[in-house]
């Protein structure tokens, strides 16, 4: 067939990519989300200074909490984004950066307000200029990706004091700082550290797919994104086993399996396949895995058993 490119097959394939889809856990994020910012604003039209909320937002590798977060940013009309020498900066997002010091981390606010550090500084005066940024550049949430890295190899007083410092940006007396926090299950302990903080946050967490439950689901995405594609569905592919095994696949990680949906109609696009097919999707995986037949989840009677995470798989023991 003709070179990819000129089939507009990359176009394709990163409008697939653009698309969203809901469901439980986004739902529920939007609905708290929605409602810590309205309370926030009605305060500041009040001219009432309250104590701020965080809402941590916990799923495993591959769930799609981050872009869960993006989404939920852009999907909100009023909020002003991505504009860090603004007036205004409604989000401020970031990902931890390594290593996690306190210091580094206040560093990485302060660029992501806008503001190069050119001296070095102690943590405390880095924090406190944080604070002062956040505040003139009116921000309302502040947004922490792979937020369980705050904890890592932190000494406890190390880690008092990152609890206490994100206790702070909610508390702060003339510019209260909303927290989201994205992460996985180690955040939980972050956040159980310090039973003052744990009262301030509101947890959501990304299910996983359950086989059983959710085959018309996981069915349903299928067809959806191949309706998107422009791209026929084999009669062998929407069937609960196939479901099962995609889930399977995915490791049960939700935003995981949108990605290998959107992989296996990569691979029938340049197949310039008639539909997409049960090989598509064992492509996917041979590619993705580098795993031999007998341990490809699309193609194994016992797939359950397969470790879906383990790269380059032969069958032999390491």
């Amino acid at each position: 067939m003709a070179d990819g490119t000129q089939n507009g097959i990359p176009q394709r394939v990163l409008a697939l990519r653009s698309m969203f889809s809901k469901n439980r856990t986004h739902r529920e994020l939007d609905e708290r989300f929605r409602y810590l910012l309205d309370r926030r604003r009605t305060e500041l039209e009040a001219g009432v200074i309250a104590e701020a909320r965080c809402i941590a937002l916990i799923g495993a590798s591959g769930s799609g909490k981050t872009t869960a977060a993006e989404h939920l940013f852009a999907s909100q009309p009023d909020l002003v984004l991505h504009d860090p020498h603004g007036p205004r900066l409604d989000v401020a997002s970031f990902q931890v950066p390594s290593p996690a010091t306190l210091k580094f981390v206040g560093q990485t606010v302060l660029e992501t307000l806008g503001f190069e550090l050119k001296r070095d500084k102690s943590a405390q005066i880095i924090w406190s200029m944080a604070k002062g940024h956040l505040e003139a550049r009116r921000t309302l949430f502040l947004h922490i990706d792979e937020a369980q890295d705050l904890m890592r190899h932190q000494t406890p007083r190390e880690l008092n004091a990152v609890v206490s410092t994100l206790k702070s940006l909610l508390q702060h007396k003339s510019w209260p700082v909303g927290l989201i926090l994205t992460g996985t299950a180690e955040l939980k302990t972050l956040i159980n550290h310090d039973p003052q903080l744990a009262r301030r946050v509101y947890p959501i967490e990304f299910a996983r797919l359950n086989i059983l439950l959710d085959s018309d689901r996981i069915l349903n995405a299928i067809t959806r994104y191949a309706d998107a594609a422009g791209i026929a569905v084999s009669a062998d592919i929407l069937n609960p086993e196939i479901a099962a095994r995609l889930a399977n696949a995915a490791d049960r990680e939700f935003g995981l399996m949108i990605e290998m949906i959107i992989a296996s109609l990569e691979d029938a696009m340049k197949a310039s396949a008639e539909g997409l097919s049960r090989a598509h999707f064992t492509s996917m995986f041979r590619k993705r895995t580098g795993c031999v037949d007998g341990l490809n989840v699309f193609i194994a009677d016992d797939f359950e058993r397969i470790d879906v995470r383990r790269l380059l798989d032969d069958g032999e023991d390491t």
